[in-house]
C-alpha cells in the first residue's frame, strides 16, 4: 500500500460509488416503467462493480511487463470481437447500431476493450525504435477506426484516435506525420458526418444552439433545461425533473445533467475536478514509470479515459456536437466499467513499479 498511488484509488473508487448513486437516482423511474422493479439497473451495475474491482485488484498485483508478450495475441482476439458484433445471431444493437455481442446472460461491448487492448499493444510496439513504422501505424489504425465506425461509433473512434496519436506522439513520433495526416483524418471525419443524416443533424444543432433553442434536437433542449434548472445549488438529490423520461439516455451517456440538476454548478464542478485529478494522477504515474513501455501504456490508458471524459462533459453542456459516449465509472454499462477499472489496476501496478 505504500507504493499504491492512492490519491488515484480514492479518486476512482469516489466516482465509481457515486456513480451507483446516481444510477439508481436517475434510472428508478424508467426502471420500474419498463421492468417492474426500480432496483433493476442498480442491481445489474453492482454486479458490474464488483467484477470492475476484483479486475482492478488483480492487475494491480500483475507485474505489467508480464502483459507486453500478450500484446499481439490480445489484438487478435479484440479484432476477432469487433468482426463479431456484424455476425448474425450474434451481433446485438440498439437505435440502428450494432456495438455489443450477445452472449445471452449479458452483453459484451467490443469497442470498449479494444480501447486498452490498444494501449497495451501499441505501448509494446513503440517501446522500441523502429524505422518507418508510420505506414504500418495508419493501416492498423484504419483498419480499427473502420471496424469501429461501421458499428457506428464515431464518439469511441475519436477517443480511440487521439489514443493512439498520444502514444505515437510519447514514443518520438515525426510532428511532420501529423501535418500529413491531420487534413486527411479531417477530410474522412467530414464525411462521415456529411453523408450519415443523424450525425449531420447533430452537427446542424450544435452550430445553432447559440442562435435559437427552436433549431435544437429535443435531446439537447432536454440537457440544456436541466442544466439549467440546477442552477449553482441544485434542486437536491433525488429531485430531478428530467428523469422522468424527459431526458434521453439518462443513465447512460447523459447522466451529467441529471447529476448537474441535482447537485448544480457546485457539485458539478467538483466532480469536474475529481476528474482532473485523476488524469494529472495518470500522466504523474506516466512520467516516473522505470521503463519506456511503462511510460507509453500508462499515457495510452490516462489519454483514453481523460478524453472519453471530457467528450461526455462538452456533448452534455453543448459544448460540442452530441454524440453517445458514457462517462466513465459514472454511466450505467458494464463493459465500460470493467475496462476502465482494469485500466486503473494497470495504472496503479506501473505506479507500485516505478515510484520507488
Amino acid at each position: 500500500m505504500k507504493k499504491l498511488d492512492l490519491p488515484l484509488f480514492f479518486v476512482v473508487t469516489i466516482l465509481t460509488f457515486f456513480g451507483l448513486l446516481m444510477i439508481y437516482d436517475a434510472s428508478s423511474v424508467l426502471a420500474y416503467s419498463v421492468y417492474g422493479n426500480k432496483y433493476k439497473f442498480i442491481q445489474d451495475q453492482i454486479v458490474w462493480v464488483v467484477l470492475g474491482f476484483s479486475a482492478l485488484f488483480i492487475f494491480s498485483s500483475i507485474d505489467y511487463h508480464k502483459l507486453f508478450n500478450l500484446a499481439l495475441p490480445l489484438l487478435v482476439v479484440a479484432l476477432v470481437l469487433l468482426l463479431m458484433v456484424f455476425m448474425p445471431g450474434l451481433g446485438a444493437g440498439a437505435k440502428g447500431a450494432n456495438r455489443w455481442i450477445d452472449l445471452h446472460f449479458f452483453r459484451l461491448q467490443p469497442a470498449e476493450f479494444i480501447k486498452l487492448e490498444l494501449a497495451l499493444y501499441l505501448s509494446a510496439w513503440f517501446s522500441h525504435k523502429e524505422k518507418g513504422r508510420f505506414v504500418a501505424f495508419s493501416m492498423l489504425m484504419g483498419a480499427v477506426l473502420l471496424l469501429v465506425m461501421l458499428e457506428p461509433d464515431m464518439g469511441t473512434a475519436s477517443i480511440i484516435l487521439f489514443e493512439a496519436i498520444v502514444i505515437y506522439f510519447l514514443s518520438g513520433g515525426s510532428l511532420r506525420h501529423f501535418m500529413l495526416a491531420g487534413p486527411l483524418i479531417g477530410f474522412i471525419g467530414f464525411l462521415f458526418i456529411k453523408f450519415e443524416p443523424y450525425r449531420a443533424a447533430r452537427l446542424t444543432s450544435f452550430l445553432n444552439v447559440g442562435q435559437s433553442l427552436d433549431s435544437t434536437s429535443y435531446h439537447v433542449k432536454q440537457i440544456l433545461i436541466a442544466l439549467g434548472s440546477g442552477g449553482v445549488f441544485g434542486l437536491g438529490i433525488g429531485n430531478s425533473i428530467q428523469k422522468y423520461a424527459y431526458l434521453p439516455e439518462n443513465v447512460t451517456d447523459s447522466i451529467f445533467p441529471i447529476i448537474a440538476e441535482e447537485f448544480g454548478l457546485i457539485g458539478s464542478t467538483l466532480l469536474i475536478i475529481l476528474y482532473a485529478v485523476m488524469v494529472w494522477r495518470g500522466f504523474i504515474i506516466a512520467t516516473k514509470a522505470k521503463d519506456k513501455f511503462g511510460k507509453l501504456f500508462a499515457a495510452g490508458i490516462i489519454s483514453f479515459i481523460g478524453v472519453q471524459a471530457v467528450i461526455n462533459f462538452g456533448a452534455m453542456t453543448a459544448l460540442m456536437p452530441l454524440t453517445g459516449v458514457p462517462l466513465p465509472f459514472i454511466s450505467y454499462g458494464g463493459s465500460a466499467l470493467l475496462v476502465d477499472l482494469a485500466a486503473i489496476g494497470i495504472l496503479l501496478n506501473i505506479s507500485k513499479q516505478g515510484m520507488k
